[in-house]
């Protein structure tokens, strides 16, 4: 390994919309991050594709302007380690070369066939009885009707391009297609590969190909890659890319982990049900678990964790901080950019017209179902909009509008967490770009009325997760250590003047569900479910 003095972990975290990379030192004290954006391209039928190629680019780019930094050292690098966005597709040739662009988590083209796939004479909410029963018994779970899984892209690529399917080496998550430039080892962790939906769970300190689900989905194991325990080391950079990055050819690659388990470590709450809820581009309210259960109608389970051994809940909301976002991009066109350039500078902006703006929005209610819902209701047809807007409704009402209906849409995934732990969750851990704004913050706490703690450095928490990952299988820091090393910057309680008015609210929201789930559906029908 190389001789560091301050021994540091570059932590890879790969997004949707942006590359983050950061130096963490092994105890979690970050040296410095480099953000790069990533073009996106959305397509007709719900398709949503990236350039593996420029994924790489953009990582080496960071890397060496990051490296060039007063008071780093590429010599104190003794490991890399990759977030990143989960449930993605890369199809490669046995040279690892990506053989299209790669299929992204929002990605529905393969919803018909696993409609199929799933589909049996006896049926709930449209799975076989025993084909559910296989699942939920090895797995913990079952693929998404949405065909947003891995094994929904697989199988839209082996039926509607089977060329394509035939040349396929092996398809690789986004992360393990890093690790590939990395490493050279066509490799995944038990992790990762959950979404596939093929691999035996039940003993999560030997998961493993299973013949039985293999067959029942259609994909083929010598199209898979090899599986590796979480927080393994797979071996030393390639040569090529330590040249490329600027590093020793001694530091080591670790297996990473996709983006909801890393944030899982990264925002210090590892102990058996210590939850933490982030509000990134998507949201998920998590936490680790001893044990394997599944919650099939409300599309939550749980599956192996970053951390070995461990199990993690699973669950996702598709659209948080992209409302927010969307309604940057809604409001401000190129001539307001000339006036603020910098979206830091209009979030500045909605946060202190949000502020100004009472509790409740004077009833404005947004829907933030923008790409639809996996939980806790799936339904990719729910789409978003501003309910109860007046004449007297301002920007400021928009933005907290927007930041109070993400808050209860985390609330109505609070109302089947809880059940599904078999316990109350009082003390939060929040994490991700929303974790910034404190008037969000507080939102969230009077609508979950539940205490919130504002995570010290929320959108690293990612990276600094591979990092510590990555210190853990390097064997410079132990899970016990780790809550004391996540910072809390500050705790909202919540505000018992607001309760009535959430509770109210929050009611409304769920009636809107109620009343426009059919309307949704069928404005929507054309779109790929």
């Amino acid at each position: 390994m190389p001789n560091a003095g301050n021994p540091t972990i570059l932590a890879i975290d790969l997004g949707t919309s942006a590359v983050k990379l950061a130096l963490v030192t092994t105890r979690g004290v970050i040296l410095g991050g480099e953000v790069e954006p990533l073009p996106l391209a959305l397509l007709p039928e719900g398709g949503a594709e990236q350039d593996p190629e420029s994924w790489w680019s953009a990582i080496v780019r960071g890397t060496r302007r990051l490296l060039a930094r007063d008071g780093v050292s590429a010599a104190d690098v003794v490991g890399v380690n990759c977030s990143s966005q989960w449930s993605g597709t890369v199809a490669v040739d046995a040279q690892g070369k990506p053989l299209r662009p790669a299929i992204l988590w929002m990605d529905s083209r393969g919803a018909p066939h696993v409609r199929r796939l799933t589909r049996g004479l006896l049926s709930v909410e449209g799975y076989s009885l025993g084909k559910l029963f296989t699942w939920l018994r090895l797995t913990g779970g079952a693929p998404s009707m949405s065909g947003k899984d891995p094994v929904g892209h697989i199988l839209y690529l082996q039926h509607e391009h089977p060329a394509l399917y035939r040349d396929t080496y092996k398809f690789l998550e986004p992360k393990d297609w890093l690790n590939l430039r990395l490493s050279g080892r066509f490799a995944s962790s038990y992790d990762a590969i959950t979404l596939h939906w093929v691999t035996d769970n039940r003993d999560v300190a030997r998961v493993g190909y299973d013949e039985r689900l293999l067959a029942m989905t259609g994909l083929h194991r010598d199209k898979l890659p090899e599986l590796l325990p979480a927080a393994s080391v797979m071996g030393p950079l390639r040569p090529e890319a330590a040249r490329e990055l600027g590093l020793s050819e001694e530091v080591q690659v670790v297996t990473g982990a996709p983006d909801i388990m890393a944030a899982a470590v990264g925002s210090g709450a590892v102990r058996d049900f210590e939850p933490h809820l982030c509000i990134g581009t998507s949201s998920w309210l998590s936490c680790h678990v001893p044990y394997k259960k599944a919650d099939i109608l409300h599309q939550m389970g749980t599956v192996p964790s970053a951390l070995p051994g461990r199990y993690l809940l699973l669950n996702e909301q598709e659209s948080a901080g992209i409302c927010l976002s969307q309604l940057k991009a809604l409001l401000f066109d190129a001539q307001d950019a000339a006036t603020a350039p910098d979206s830091q500078q209009i979030y500045a902006r909605f946060e202190e017209a949000a502020a100004r703006v009472p509790a409740g929005s004077d009833q404005v209610i947004f829907l933030p179902w923008l790409n639809g819902e996996r939980s806790p209701v799936e339904d990719a047809r729910l789409r978003g909009g501003f309910f109860n807007q007046s004449l007297q409704t301002t920007r400021g009402h928009l933005v907290r509008a927007v930041m109070e209906g993400v808050a209860y849409n985390s609330r109505w995934l609070l109302s089947y967490v809880e059940p599904f732990l078999g316990r109350k969750l009082d003390g939060i851990r929040l994490i991700g770009g929303g974790a910034r704004s404190r008037v969000w913050c507080q939102i969230i706490a009077d609508v979950l009325d539940r205490p919130i703690h504002q995570v010290d450095e929320p959108v690293l928490a990612n990276a600094r997760g591979a990092a510590f990952q990555a210190a853990l299988a390097l064997k410079h820091l132990t899970v016990e250590e780790l809550p004391a090393l996540v910072p809390i910057t500050q705790t909202y309680e919540p505000n018992g003047a607001h309760r009535g008015l959430y509770d109210e609210l929050f009611g409304e929201f769920l009636n809107l569900y109620k009343a426009n789930k059919a309307i949704f559906a069928r404005l929507n029908r054309s779109r790929s479910a």
